[in-house]
């Protein structure tokens, strides 16, 4: 009932940014080809702006009420959101069982489209955009910010990564402020994972704030019942809402998008 009360209270928070459809290309960027033509979510302050603006990355579940929370919230600070789809266009609905079928570099062409959609828009200030990914999304924003895809010459600026899968080899050269949050509990994308790329060293480790929530699962902002899921290859991982970590993850991101994007 608590869990539900949540959803209930945040639904009144962010309630008024209702989802407009839109459609744009997928961008080839460094080593990313274009996918195919993108659906994806529009969510709008009020107001004309222009507005500063964020591409939403979704999980490996596909656009779900995870996305819409986080469209509807992220509208709610005042910035215009996308939230693209990857999976449908390509025929997927979810990854979780199979993450490489579209993996976090294909995305990578999806966002370098959705940050162009969003320069050419009239109510959107021109290279004030950031980008948020979840897990799978988390994965897409920690690749996509690496200096290889060039994605700041496409106007991104920050980027704030939720429990994303890191990697000591490819995820280094980060040329976009980057801002880590993940759990310590999580069996899914792991914490020593992300710590294995710190101590290897960033190009530029100014760049990139990490932090870790000792008690926190994957999912751990999603307000829902703990849950088990499956994984790749037979697995199994536990989701679970964390009440103290999910609030300061959120207070950061904003704190975030303020310093970076206004």
């Amino acid at each position: 009932m608590r869990w539900f009360l949540a959803i209930f209270l945040a639904a009144l928070c962010i309630h008024g940014a209702e989802a407009q459809t839109v459609r744009f290309p997928s961008v080839a960027v460094g080593s990313a080809p274009a996918g195919p033509e993108i659906s994806g979510w529009l969510y709008r302050p009020s107001g004309a702006g222009p507005f500063p603006a964020i591409v939403l990355a979704h999980s490996c579940a596909g656009v779900n009420d995870h996305t819409t929370v986080w469209g509807k919230l992220l509208a709610s600070w005042g910035y215009v959101t996308v939230a693209p789809d990857s999976f449908g266009p390509r025929g997927e609905k979810s990854v979780c069982t199979k993450g490489g079928v579209v993996s976090g570099n294909m995305r990578v062409a999806d966002v370098a489209g959705a940050l162009d959609f969003l320069n050419a828009q009239p109510f959107v200030q021109k290279n004030h955009l950031g980008l948020i990914g979840h897990s799978h999304g988390g994965w897409t924003t920690v690749r996509a910010v690496q200096k290889s895809y060039g994605l700041a010459q496409h106007g991104l600026r920050a980027g704030v990564a939720y429990y994303p899968s890191c990697q000591a080899q490819f995820d280094s050269n980060v040329d976009v402020p980057l801002l880590i949050l993940i759990g310590d509990k999580d069996d899914w994308t792991l914490a020593d994972n992300c710590r294995r790329l710190q101590a290897a060293g960033f190009t530029r480790p100014d760049l990139v704030e990490t932090v870790y929530y000792p008690n926190a699962y994957h999912s751990f902002d999603s307000v829902a019942p703990n849950r088990t899921v499956p994984g790749a290859n037979g697995s199994t991982h536990r989701l679970a809402y964390e009440p103290s970590a999910a609030p300061d993850a959120e207070a950061r991101t904003k704190a975030f998008f303020e310093k970076y994007l206004r």
